[in-house]
């Protein structure tokens, strides 16, 4: 069920929130969306048009690489931001807007005056009560795209549109009469002045900040080059890989994280969530050194790249001792979190204690994170690939949120 899922999503951000400090007052709401597909933007624009208004300047603040720029995109061109402001601030996303603090970018937010809230609920309505068959090519073809990116998917769009000045055309009665030895004359290009903000505009408005992200010191994208970031940060939505492993049996997440499974009675099922260009391998614990002194930084475990040369400068992969107890075939007991590569999520049968030893690289943090983030997903796959550990790959069907549903 999905909302049981997105429920159980918004406890766990709630907790991580109260953990490090943010609980009572300054947690005003906790919303889940995408800024890539476009999903939960709209309820995200009306809960902030509600809550802050235009009460002050609002900051898009996070860890580097962790999406403000595509967040702070997707509002730009929403009923968050002033209607004329996209063609201005599209300029300012190539060089930063001028004379900020910081470099810092910025649009002017919309003032949600009461008239322009009704005229929102009006649109979104309206656009809630079509199916797909009844959007234009363009926007079905636009839709699939998102939905390749993504499960869950939104449309974000406009109330409020820029007013367009009429078109005159210059007529120039010299252009339509030429000999026939001379050619015409191509007319003078004329000078485009740079688009900018009246003073009216802008003299009381609030602006949405885009800020520098915040690195994490033990954060394994700061060992990476940026090639190899392009691989283990996901472009589109990830698919889950379950493994089924015996004890004595290695998991292999690229050259980046580890899992020994070293003691237990029964198999228990591995369920990988990370890039999907980042390959998995599953051997032996007699073959896991040789398998990672032969193919680290080799096409075989793909990230890091570069040979030998690359891994004189890469640090080691180090260990840690995990125990857990199982409680269903179905339901996994936590989520081995390797670094900022991707995590795995541990399902086994109930009371059933496992000895685990996970590695990460060297000045890189592996956490354990129990309840598991996504309890159910080792339910998320295929059939058995006969002979081997895996099971087929399944993507979960896309769920358009603001459409009618048909059938």
């Amino acid at each position: 069920d999905r909302r049981g899922h997105l429920g159980r999503l918004r406890q766990r951000v709630a907790a991580a929130c109260a953990l490090a400090g943010l609980r009572g007052g300054a947690l005003v709401d906790i919303r889940l969306v995408s800024a890539k597909t476009g999903y939960g933007m709209e309820g995200l624009v009306s809960r902030l048009q509600r809550s802050w208004k235009c009460a002050g300047d609002v900051y898009l603040l996070g860890a580097t690489n962790s999406g403000k720029s595509t967040l702070f995109n997707t509002l730009l061109r929403s009923d968050y931001c002033k209607s004329r402001a996209p063609d201005i601030i599209d300029r300012a996303t190539v060089s930063p807007w001028p004379g900020t603090t910081l470099n810092l970018l910025k649009f002017p937010i919309i003032n949600p005056t009461c008239d322009r809230i009704f005229r929102r609920q009006e649109r979104l309505k309206e656009e809630a009560s079509k199916t797909e068959d009844q959007l234009s090519i363009e926007e079905k073809k636009y839709l699939n795209q998102l939905k390749k990116q993504g499960y869950l998917v939104g449309r974000v769009g406009r109330t409020f549109q820029q007013q367009k000045s009429s078109t005159e055309i210059d007529f120039d009665p010299d252009m339509l009469s030429y000999s026939m030895d001379e050619d015409p004359r191509d007319p003078p290009k004329k000078h485009e002045e740079r688009e900018e903000f009246t003073h009216n505009e802008v003299k009381d408005a609030r602006w949405c900040f885009d800020t520098p992200g915040i690195v994490k010191e033990d954060c394994v994208l700061n060992l990476l080059t940026e090639k190899e970031v392009k691989l283990v940060l996901p472009s589109h939505a990830i698919v889950p890989r379950t493994f089924i492993l015996k004890p004595g049996m290695v998991l292999f997440l690229a050259a980046l994280g580890r899992i020994d499974y070293l003691e237990g009675e029964k198999p228990a099922w591995f369920s990988v969530l990370a890039s999907n260009l980042l390959p998995v391998h599953v051997t032996t614990l007699s073959n896991a050194e040789t398998i990672y002194e032969k193919h680290a930084a080799q096409e075989f475990l793909q990230v890091p790249m570069g040979g030998e040369e690359r891994m004189k400068e890469f640090p080691p992969l180090v260990p840690q001792d995990i125990t857990l107890k199982g409680i269903g075939t179905t339901e996994a007991v936590a989520d081995i979190k390797l670094s900022s590569a991707g995590w795995v999520a541990v399902t086994a049968h109930a009371e059933e204690e496992l000895l685990l030893r996970a590695y990460t690289p060297k000045g890189t943090a592996l956490v354990v994170r129990e309840p598991p983030l996504l309890p159910f997903i080792s339910t998320i796959r295929g059939a058995r690939i006969p002979g081997t550990p895996a099971y087929r790959t399944k993507k979960p069907p896309s769920f358009v949120e603001n459409l009618r549903t048909t059938g």
